[in-house]
């Protein structure tokens, strides 16, 4: 399957992706747990059917030694007892936050007392600076159609 558009052989666009992906180092560097930002990428990455990030942040946590089975069930994390309550605290603001359009109401008190509970100013920061820039290369991919599967660990 080729891409419908060739991001990285555009000018402007390799120009953005490249700056986001400096943006992103923000977060990378933060005091947010890293399981916790593998976590939110791949959740909304499934949620906006971005396969190539689905792809990319599932492999990463795994290289950086997440578990298949939490890896499995975060689409289902409700149900799951593989989460604690702070990742399901981050779980709920992604999806409140990639849905925002669905719900018409944005982020509900419930889940922002939760988040509050559970994060630091410094760490809400990049949580939510992540679930913003998770859903810009979500959108990218999804646009330009990049094709999932071929994704390797630190390719990037």
């Amino acid at each position: 399957m080729e891409p419908r558009f060739a991001l990285f052989n555009n000018e402007i666009a390799a120009k953005f992706v490249k700056r986001i992906g400096n943006a992103g180092q923000v977060v990378d560097n933060s005091p947010l747990p890293k399981a916790t930002q593998e976590l939110v990428k791949l959740r909304a990455s499934q949620i906006n059917g971005c396969g190539f990030c689905t792809d990319m942040h599932s492999k990463d946590a795994a290289a950086a030694g997440e578990t298949s089975v939490r890896l499995n069930l975060v689409a289902a994390w409700r149900e799951a007892i593989v989460f604690t309550e702070a990742e399901r605290a981050a779980l709920a603001l992604t999806e409140e936050g990639t849905r925002i359009a669905d719900v018409h109401r944005g982020i509900s008190e419930e889940t922002w007392e939760q988040v509050r509970k559970h994060y630091d100013d410094e760490q809400i920061g990049a949580l939510i600076s992540l679930i913003a820039l998770i859903n810009a290369y979500n959108r990218l991919n999804v646009i330009a159609g990049t094709p999932a599967g071929t994704y390797e660990p630190g390719m990037f």
